[in-house]
């Protein structure tokens, strides 16, 4: 017994590549699997054990097991991928330039809203009370010329340090005198009327300036000038469409007297 169990330990032991040979199935798939990766760590120093694991008999085996590591390699690269910052959807331009009116100093900000209050409680307040009051409507206009010279002056106020961007040259100091000129001359006017048009010419001239012709204005001033322009321009344009109408209905009062 002592005889045969020696052979026998023997060869389970110190030739376990011909007990792989016999192997069928997927018992040969997964030994011969497990024994390409042992001789690529360097697990199989026995030399007849290298060769069987290169015999013809082991190529199937050692394929199917390639194909089956490559898929399992492939199986991340089918995960959804996460859309790039770049891929997201552009904000419209009304969402930037509200984040960028947020984004101006707070100061600023206040200021600019509440001196926007005198152009429109003039027509609402006329509106509310159904009548025209001249006095208010040339309140309104003395009120828009000293805020488009304001808004004339503050490019001198721009260009004039050593370190700004804008260099006070003849087209920067120039032009910010423009503005006041206009709204000196919607001053001389008798009509009402006449002096809004001339003071929404001068503020869409200051406007321009202001935003195409100095770019290195911020964002968030560039944003407030224009709000606060169009806020102010429909408050002029308000007033005067009161007063048309308070004189039709005015003309159209006497005739019916009359006759």
């Amino acid at each position: 017994d002592k005889a045969n169990m020696f052979p026998l330990l023997q060869r389970c032991c110190f030739h376990t590549p011909f007990k792989l040979q016999k192997s069928t199935g997927p018992r040969l798939l997964l030994h011969g699997k497990n024994k390409i990766t042992w001789s690529s760590v360097g697990l199989c120093p026995q030399r007849d054990a290298c060769h069987v694991s290169r015999s013809p008999s082991l190529n199937p085996a050692s394929v199917y097991a390639t194909k089956l590591q490559a898929f399992h390699t492939s199986l991340p690269f089918l995960k959804k991928k996460t859309p790039r910052e770049s891929e997201t959807k552009d904000p419209g331009i009304l969402q930037r330039s509200m984040k960028s009116l947020k984004d101006s100093p707070k100061p600023a900000l206040y200021l600019s809203l509440a001196g926007l209050i005198p152009f429109a409680s003039v027509p609402l307040s006329m509106a509310i009370q159904g009548t025209y009051y001249p006095e208010l409507a040339f309140a309104q206009i003395m009120y828009g010329a000293v805020t488009v010279s304001f808004l004339g002056g503050m490019r001198w106020g721009f260009a004039l340090p050593e370190n700004s961007p804008a260099k006070p040259d003849w087209m920067n100091l120039a032009n910010s005198t423009i503005p006041p000129l206009l709204a000196w001359q919607a001053l001389l006017f008798k009509d009402i009327t006449h002096g809004a048009i001339m003071l929404v010419i001068a503020l869409g001239i200051a406007l321009h300036y202001d935003v195409s012709l100095l770019p290195t204005y911020p964002r968030w001033f560039k944003v407030l000038r224009v709000v606060g322009t169009l806020v102010m321009v429909l408050s002029l344009l308000a007033t005067a469409a009161l007063k048309t109408f308070s004189e039709t209905q005015l003309s159209d009062s006497r005739n019916k007297w009359q006759n």
